[in-house]
C-alpha cells in the first residue's frame, strides 16, 4: 500500500475513516450517482470541519501533536452527548 494511502486509513491521522467509507459504500451501492449520498459527503464535510476546528486551536496552544490521537478523540467526543457533526 503506497503512503499516502497508508496515512489516510491511520486513525490517529484521519478522524474521519468511518464518514469516508460509508460515502464509498454509498456512492458503491447506487451506481455513483452523487446526488443520492449528499448526506453522506456533508456528513463528512462537518466531520473535517470538526475536527480541523479542533487542530486549529491545539496549534494555537502548541499542543503536540496537532491532530489529537484516535484516543484523545474518543476522550473529546465523549464530552458531546453526540456526534457534533
Amino acid at each position: 500500500m503506497p503512503g499516502n494511502v497508508r496515512k489516510l486509513r491511520d486513525e490517529d491521522i484521519n478522524p474521519c475513516i468511518e464518514e469516508t467509507d460509508a460515502s464509498k459504500k454509498c456512492l458503491e451501492a447506487n451506481n455513483y450517482t452523487k446526488d443520492r449520498c449528499s448526506s453522506y459527503f456533508l456528513r463528512y464535510k462537518m466531520c473535517r470541519k470538526f475536527w480541523n476546528g479542533i487542530m486549529v486551536q491545539r496549534r494555537l496552544n502548541g499542543v503536540k501533536p496537532e491532530m489529537p490521537t484516535a484516543k484523545e478523540r474518543e476522550k473529546i467526543l465523549e464530552e458531546y452527548k453526540e456526534r457534533p457533526y
